[in-house]
C-alpha cells in the first residue's frame, strides 16, 4: 500500500505529520516534522513506514480539506534554511533534448550538435549503468536553499530583473544526510522547478543564472520504491481559463538516466554529505510551456498533478519589486 507523508500546520501554528494511504489519512502520534520522523528512523535502523507504525496514528484528517484551508506545507523543511539545499539535473528525460536544443540551436552552427544535444545523447548511452559501474554524469545545477522553497499554494515569485518565469513539472528526490554522512532517500515529491527560460536561451552559459529561482513542492512525500513510470498533466490557468495544458512523463521508464546514477553523481561530493542536511534534488522534465511559445503573466496559476500523488500542486506567478541593491561597499 502506497504511503505518503504530509506536513501540517494548524491555524494556531501547531506542526504535525500526516500519514496517508488509499484507506485514509491520520496524524502520526508525537511527531512534528518529516525530518524528525526520518531522524528517528535512521537512529532505529528502520524505514519510514516502520517508524510510522512504531509511533502509531491518531485522529483522522481530510487532506483535501486541509489543502484547501492552506494547512499543508511542503513535505520537507529544515529549522535552519541554510541546511536545506536545492539542486537539480537536466536533460535526463527521453525527449527532453528537443526543447532545449531549440533554445540553443541559434547559438550554434546548423551543422553542429549543440552541447545540450551532445550531453543528452551521452546520457542516453551511459546514464543507466549496470550495478557496480560508473555512469555518465548529467547536467547539474544549484537551485537555492530552504529560503527559496515554496509549498503548495504559495507564490512563485520571479525577481524583478528576470526575463521569464515558467514552470518545469517534474519529480524531486528528498534526502536526509545521516550522522555518518550517508544520504538517505526519504521519498519523491511532485515539483515545479520554476526557471527563467529567456535568460537560458540567450546563452547556455547563463543556465546557472536562470535556475536561481524559487521552486515548489507538492504536499505529499511518496515513500518507498519509486514507480517506474509517472504520467501527469501540467497546465497554466489565467483568469480562470486554461491557456496551456500538456501531459508529462517521468519515472525511470521515461528517463535517460537512472535515479541511482543521478544520486551517485550528486552525493559523490563530500560537501553534499554533511550530517543533518536536507537535500531536494530535481530530476528534470521533458515538458515546458515555454517550448510551445507560451509567455507567462503575473497572476497565472501553474497546476501540476500526477498519480500516485493524490493532491495537485498549484502555485501563482508573482514578480518581486526591484530591490535597492547597488554598488557593494568596501569595509
Amino acid at each position: 500500500m502506497t504511503l505518503r507523508l504530509l506536513q501540517h500546520r494548524s491555524a494556531n501554528g501547531i506542526r504535525s505529520v500526516i500519514a496517508a494511504t488509499d484507506d485514509g489519512a491520520a496524524f502520526v502520534i508525537g511527531v512534528e516534522t518529516v525530518r524528525a520522523l526520518a531522524t528517528r528512523a535512521i537512529a532505529a535502523g528502520v524505514d519510514l513506514a516502520a517508524m510510522v507504525a512504531t509511533c502509531g496514528t491518531g485522529a483522522a484528517v481530510d487532506i483535501v480539506a486541509a489543502l484547501v484551508a492552506g494547512e499543508l506545507l511542503a513535505p520537507i523543511d529544515h529549522d535552519d534554511p541554510a541546511h536545506l539545499l536545492m539542486t537539480g539535473t537536466g536533460l535526463t528525460h527521453l525527449g527532453s533534448a528537443e526543447g532545449r536544443d531549440q533554445m540553443h540551436r541559434a547559438a550554434a552552427a546548423a551543422a553542429t550538435q549543440t552541447d545540450s544535444m551532445r550531453m543528452f545523447l551521452e546520457g542516453v548511452e551511459g546514464g543507466k549503468p549496470a550495478p557496480g559501474e560508473t555512469g555518465q554524469q548529467p547536467e547539474w545545477f544549484f537551485k537555492g536553499d530552504g529560503t527559496t522553497l515554496v509549498g503548495p499554494g504559495g507564490d512563485l515569485t520571479s525577481p524583478a530583473f528576470a526575463q521569464d518565469g515558467s514552470e518545469e513539472p517534474e519529480l524531486a528526490g528528498i534526502y536526509l544526510i545521516g550522522p555518518d554522512g550517508t544520504p538517505f532517500r526519504l521519498g519523491l515529491a511532485l515539483a515545479n522547478e520554476f526557471s527563467d527560460h529567456v535568460t537560458e536561451r540567450h546563452n547556455y552559459l547563463w543556465l546557472a543564472h536562470s535556475k536561481l529561482r524559487p521552486a515548489a513542492l507538492g504536499p505529499e512525500l511518496l515513500v518507498g520504491p519509486p514507480p517506474a513510470s509517472v504520467s501527469g498533466t501540467s497546465r497554466i490557468v489565467r483568469d480562470g481559463a486554461v491557456v496551456w495544458e500538456k501531459p508529462f512523463l517521468s519515472g525511470e521508464a521515461n528517463m535517460s538516466h537512472s535515479i541511482a546514477n543521478l544520486e551517485a553523481h550528486h552525493f559523490k561530493y563530500p560537501l553534499f554529505r554533511r550530517p543533518g542536511d536536507v537535500h531536494v534534488h530535481f530530476f528534470g522534465t521533458a515538458t515546458l510551456s515555454f517550448a510551445d511559445g507560451v509567455r507567462t503573466q503575473v497572476g497565472d496559476v501553474f497546476e501540476i498533478e500526477a498519480p500516485p500523488f493524490t493532491l495537485p500542486l498549484r502555485n501563482r506567478l508573482a514578480v518581486a519589486e526591484a530591490d535597492a541593491s547597488g554598488a557593494v561597499p568596501i569595509l
